[in-house]
């Protein structure tokens, strides 16, 4: 997904279209009445209305179409060499000359957003843009929702302290209230948190030492296609570990199942092979010190994990006494149709791993964990930035307003929906291997249906593909992710305020890139596809 760095990458314009994708992008719901109702999607857009009232100051008009900005040449007197020169293009510029290599979202969505309310951006080139990324999740409420702005305008009106490090606070008081309030009932009974570094993936690090702290065991046990975060202990427990100290367990995946049968079968062969292995004498591994998993595959390509294997998974290490850790950073706060992704399966972990959008937008990470485990040492797991008093009022403000608002309920009815229109819409494309999800957590996986070989049980991974359809989303205003085993998979993740007629517009617009880019996409052979296919890496999240 790499841009020239020699000059600016700009969004390009708009191509041939079926038809124009300007369906109603409404404002933010009423915030008295968000997620109470559930209007039927329509299968065809209205056009946005003439009489629509006008937009707040400095707030994107989230009903206007977003226009394609045609590509404009750097000033004359911008130096290429220094990155000079206004405007989004120098900004652009230099980004690509100053920071380092590792930048990812940036490289596949060259904007530079300057405004945002609800599901839209506005970019500095006037663009606007339909949000379907959510900061990989983040945004459990849209950008810059009224509550967390309000949350965050009251704390620094009131002149508490904003850096307190773990000092006990009235603010952190709230957050932790309130974030318990949302826990599964066994485990907040019983529970302790630990207020970690700001990311998720400092969390996962947490939650590694405390079972290994607690067990005396050093151990563990991780799954196929994880995503754990970017830091050395989250990557050995992440699918694309080099350096092996993690027993790696098969993950469910129906459409491409390790053992050719998908289905619950599937599931079943996965989860006795790992009871196999804990309990045969010559596996050659050892009682771990827990196992960690996610309850629906985030980055490894949208995969939700069946109930009854969570349920298996829970028995086998509950009768073995490995804790069991569920990563719940990306799955949390709603976004999978209940607030924590665990409950769909009624499994109640030992130790929960939480991020994103538990700070309301702003960065928050905490472990939860039974207090069984709690055999920490002082200063065991420190950290500078563990009392972020901004993101504990912005996560106060979402988490309330996510349960009293039903918007985990919401997500899960609006999400089914969105699944069964993306699956009619694969019936009329085979480039569409699968559609799945769970509430506002969905992946598109696409394939080349032609290089299927004859012992294929599915047709191969299209990642030149899915990298045109995220290119051609962004062309009609529409923010993709990509994911998967070989970014092959468009993510949708967008908050969870959506309505009904914002879906529509999003479904309209990713249909309208989908078509685009089958047609663009027609390589004379398949040695052709593979020369033209790139491997890359989904974006860190946590």
């Amino acid at each position: 997904m790499a841009v020239t760095e020699s000059a600016p990458a700009v969004p390009p314009a708009a191509r041939t279209q079926t038809r124009t994708p300007d369906g109603p992008v409404t404002g933010p719901p009423d915030e008295a009445g968000a997620g109470t109702h559930t209007p039927t999607i329509r299968d065809t857009p209205n056009r946005a209305s003439t009489d629509r009232a006008a937009p707040a100051p400095g707030v994107p008009d989230e009903t206007a179409p977003a226009q394609a900005v045609p590509h404009r040449a750097a000033p004359a007197q911008e130096s290429s060499d220094q990155g000079g020169g206004g405007g989004y293009e120098g900004i652009l510029r230099r980004q690509s000359l100053r920071e380092s290599a590792a930048r990812t979202y940036a490289r596949s969505l060259p904007i530079v957003p300057v405004r945002a309310r609800g599901l839209t951006i506005e970019g500095a080139d006037g663009r606007r843009y339909l949000d379907c990324l959510s900061g990989a999740g983040t945004l459990a409420l849209g950008h810059n929702h009224p509550v967390v702005l309000e949350a965050v305008k009251k704390v620094l009106d009131s002149g508490a302290p904003l850096h307190v490090l773990d000092l006990a606070t009235p603010v952190k008081d709230a957050f932790t209230s309130e974030l318990f309030a949302t826990l599964p009932g066994e485990l907040a009974a019983n529970a302790r948190i630990q207020f970690c570094g700001p990311a998720g993936t400092d969390a996962v690090e947490a939650a590694l030492k405390l079972v290994r702290t607690a067990t005396g065991r050093s151990g563990l046990l991780a799954f196929t296609g994880a995503y754990h975060g970017m830091t050395s202990g989250a990557l050995d427990a992440s699918g694309g570990a080099t350096d092996i100290r993690v027993t790696r367990l098969p993950y469910p995946h129906s459409y491409r199942c390790p053992y050719g049968v998908g289905g619950a079968r599937g599931a079943q062969l996965a989860a006795t092979w790992t009871e196999n292995l804990l309990d045969d004498p010559k596996s050659g591994v050892t009682t771990p010190a827990g196992m960690i998993l996610e309850a629906v595959q985030g980055e490894g390509g949208v995969i939700p994990a069946p109930d009854d294997w969570m349920r298996r998974m829970r028995r086998i290490t509950a009768d073995r006494s490995i804790p069991l850790v569920v990563d719940e950073v990306q799955t949390g706060v709603g976004r999978t149709g209940a607030f924590w992704a665990v409950e769909h399966s009624g499994v109640v972990p030992d130790v929960m791993v939480l991020s994103k959008a538990i700070g309301g937008s702003l960065p928050l990470a905490v472990i939860v964990y039974r207090s069984e485990l709690d055999a920490w040492e002082p200063g065991a797991h420190a950290g500078t930035f563990r009392g972020n008093q901004l993101a504990m009022a912005a996560g106060t403000a979402t988490l309330a307003y996510v349960r009293e608002n039903k918007l985990a309920e919401r997500a899960g009815i609006l999400g089914a929906r969105i699944l069964g229109q993306l699956r009619g819409l694969g019936a009329a494309h085979p480039c569409v291997g699968d559609v799945r999800g769970r509430g506002l957590m969905i992946g598109v996986e696409l394939v080349d249906p032609d290089a299927a070989g004859p012992d294929d049980s599915v047709p191969p991974a299209a990642p030149a593909l899915a990298l045109a359809v995220q290119q051609e989303c962004l062309a009609r205003g529409l923010i993709v992710e990509l994911g998967g085993r070989h970014s092959a998979v468009v993510r949708l993740l967008p908050p969870l305020t959506l309505t009904d007629e914002q879906a529509t517009a999003v479904l309209d617009r990713f249909a309208d890139a989908l078509a685009a880019a089958e047609r663009a996409h027609t390589p004379q052979s398949p040695a052709a596809r593979k020369a033209t296919a790139p491997r890359t890496a989904p974006g860190p999240s946590h």
